[in-house]
């Protein structure tokens, strides 16, 4: 098991993000808890970033939204670092 953090930056995001999408709290819940039992399950979609963003990953919210997260696998942590449409987080 991972454990999941969340950044102040994510949190200020996260919480303007669920007052625009409130249809996706359960989506999103669904997917933290697939993050800390295996981040990189089929479903998630999980993949590593390239150029300014190349120690981040990234996993599908749905087909339209996603969250982005560092992986710290000395750790065992996984914080979310961002969330919300494809052009507002990359």
């Amino acid at each position: 098991m991972y454990q999941i953090r969340k950044t102040d930056f994510f949190e200020r995001k996260a919480k303007k993000f669920f007052r625009k999408q409130p249809q996706l709290i359960t989506n999103f819940k669904s997917v933290v808890e697939k993050l800390s039992s295996d981040p990189f399950q089929p479903s998630l979609k999980s993949h590593k970033l390239s150029g300014e963003l190349s120690e981040f990953y990234s996993c599908s919210l749905n087909y339209e939204y996603r969250v982005v997260f560092l992986f710290e696998i000395r750790d065992r942590e996984i914080i979310l670092s961002n969330i919300g449409s494809h052009d507002e987080v990359y």
